[in-house]
């Protein structure tokens, strides 16, 4: 995968956090993951299409994805709940807004996202197209975006 495909991420993430959450990420290298279906315990998702199709999910665990959404919501919460979960979503939402900017040449729709909670869950990425992992770490927690993108043939 493109370089120019994952920098957009990498920047919307840093930038998400910093100006919405007031906090610091700090990425490690962007990774290929060979085993994308081994994520954190609370993953959002947000599929793409249009001239570039693929998914984009940003995980967390439940303590990360509490303390996280707490602080973007201005309340305290306790456990993962719904409320916390809409959040996630909300977050993955702007990140993929974010991120679309720099990908204006590519024509992107972007769907609502879907939240999935649990130790065991299967992604359908794109087949056959790479996931890419941007690990960071933040006073949250770790949390992980990982981009699945792929150009469409144009006729």
């Amino acid at each position: 995968m493109k370089a120019k495909y994952i920098n957009p991420f990498l920047s919307a993430s840093i930038n998400l956090f910093k100006e919405y959450l007031g906090v610091e990420l700090t990425a490690s290298d962007p990774y290929l993951n060979i085993n994308p279906q081994r994520l954190l315990e609370v993953s959002a998702i947000i599929g793409l299409a249009g001239e570039t199709v693929g998914a984009v999910v940003l995980s967390f665990s439940r303590e990360t994805a509490v303390k996280v959404v707490s602080s973007f919501a201005g309340k305290t919460y306790q456990a993962l709940s719904k409320e916390v979960i809409d959040g996630v979503g909300e977050l993955v939402n702007i990140l993929a807004g974010n991120a679309k900017k720099d990908l204006e040449d590519y024509r992107l729709l972007i769907s609502l996202p879907g939240v999935i909670t649990g130790n065991y869950y299967k992604i359908n990425w794109p087949q056959n197209v790479p996931v890419i992992t941007i690990p960071f770490t933040s006073s949250f927690g770790d949390i992980t975006v990982n981009v699945s993108l792929k150009e469409e043939r144009r006729n």
